[in-house]
């Protein structure tokens, strides 16, 4: 169980410049995004949330992302130049992180904030995540109101299975990516002599 999880954490990593391809399509309506939108249950997956810096004249200086009970954050993509703090219930294998702070960014005007990390919904549900970014000037803005709202709260809706004819285009493509990923994570742990790096 602990190698097949190194394996999808592994093929994950090695396909996350392809997710940031994905970012720039969901990202392009300016609101704070976490992609894919829609994602299996019970899957370990790679997902993106990507901030807009929408304020002239200020940076985005801070990002504090909170994570909806029933969402498990596994491990995070490197983000240089930020500094990540966690909040979090439990050590080890048992961690369940509950919110994440990213901070020391300096992400100008019509810029995204982009932070990736592996994680898992344990049911099939629509799960919201909050946002809270904070500029250079002191303002803040937080990502928690509803889909109509001018700060809607990011979301994800976890399925059970593909079915339903639902999907779009974009899921679909995050959906192969995630299994080709799997299977390169796969290859890379065997080539590597079953050594894993950690990000």
């Amino acid at each position: 169980m602990n190698r097949m999880r190194s394996w999808k954490r592994i093929g994950c990593m090695l396909l996350a410049a392809a997710a940031t391809a994905l970012v720039v399509v969901s990202s392009a309506s300016a609101h704070a995004r976490i992609s894919p939108p829609v994602a299996l249950a019970k899957t370990l997956q790679l997902y993106s949330l990507a901030v807009p810096t929408e304020k002239s004249n200020a940076t985005t200086k801070s990002i504090v992302l909170t994570v909806p009970k029933g969402f498990s954050i596994d491990s995070f993509v490197p983000s240089p130049g930020w500094h990540r703090q966690l909040q979090q219930t439990g050590s080890g294998e048992n961690a369940v992180i509950q919110q994440v702070t990213w901070t020391g960014g300096n992400v100008p005007t019509e810029e995204d904030s982009l932070f990736q990390f592996l994680g898992e919904a344990s049911s099939a549900k629509t799960y919201t995540f909050t946002v809270k970014q904070t500029y250079s000037d002191g303002s803040i803005v937080d990502w928690s109101g509803p889909e109509s709202s001018a700060a809607p709260a990011p979301t994800i809706e976890a399925k059970s299975s593909l079915g339903g004819g639902g999907l779009s285009t974009v899921t679909i493509i995050a959906l192969v990516l995630g299994a080709i990923g799997v299977i390169l994570g796969a290859v890379a742990l065997f080539a590597g002599g079953g050594k894993r790096q950690v990000a």
